[in-house]
């Protein structure tokens, strides 16, 4: 089954300020080329998102909360997503070592 990727207003904001924060600090290509990964890496949640583990947030939400981890420590980002019918819901793109998602 292929499922369709939503990317949610607070995930794009993320993604935006990961991209920002990588051109400040003069990433290059190297930077660059890391970002199209975890683009890549979102784009692959279409196919066998279960794979993914359940988020340790999970029990705060009353939806099965999963994160995908990417990249290589101590780099490594978390996207939280959900699960709808054939709808996967990028919530979230946040740092490993950001606290743990809170629902709002």
């Amino acid at each position: 089954m292929a499922f369709h990727i939503e990317i949610t207003k607070e995930a794009e904001s993320d993604s935006n300020a990961i991209l920002e924060w990588l051109i400040s600090e003069h990433a290059g290509e190297t930077g660059f080329r890391w970002f199209q990964g975890l683009d890549r890496a979102i784009d692959s949640l279409a196919s066998m998102p279960t794979r993914c583990p359940i988020a340790p947030e999970n029990t705060a939400f009353p939806f099965e909360m999963r994160h995908l981890l990417y990249g290589r420590k101590p780099h490594i980002y978390r996207v939280i997503f959900t699960i709808e019918g054939n709808v996967i819901y990028v919530m979230r793109i946040l740092h490993g070592r950001r606290q743990r998602l809170l629902p709002q």
